[in-house]
């Protein structure tokens, strides 16, 4: 499993489409040299990283998406009791 760092730079725009949210950005994606092994984890994965201005526009932005997503449930499956 190859693993990767991933940078956001910028966030252009969140939209959704048949209950799939596709994020458009500008990323950096750089191959990682070896699996960092501070956290302990066997499994190698990849790091997202992102300002917190971007993060915190994320969570707005996927909030709203999910709110829309939401409206088009029929009311007996919005309470999240499935």
């Amino acid at each position: 499993m190859k693993t990767y760092d991933i940078e956001i730079q910028r966030l252009k725009s969140v939209r959704h489409d048949k209950g799939v949210i596709e994020l458009k950005t500008d990323l950096l994606v750089q191959p990682r040299a070896r699996p960092s092994s501070d956290d302990g984890d066997a499994v190698p994965s990849s790091c997202l990283q992102l300002p917190a201005e971007h993060a915190r526009t994320l969570v707005l932005l996927l909030k709203q998406q999910l709110a829309e997503l939401d409206k088009l449930q029929p009311r007996s499956r919005r309470s999240g009791r499935c």
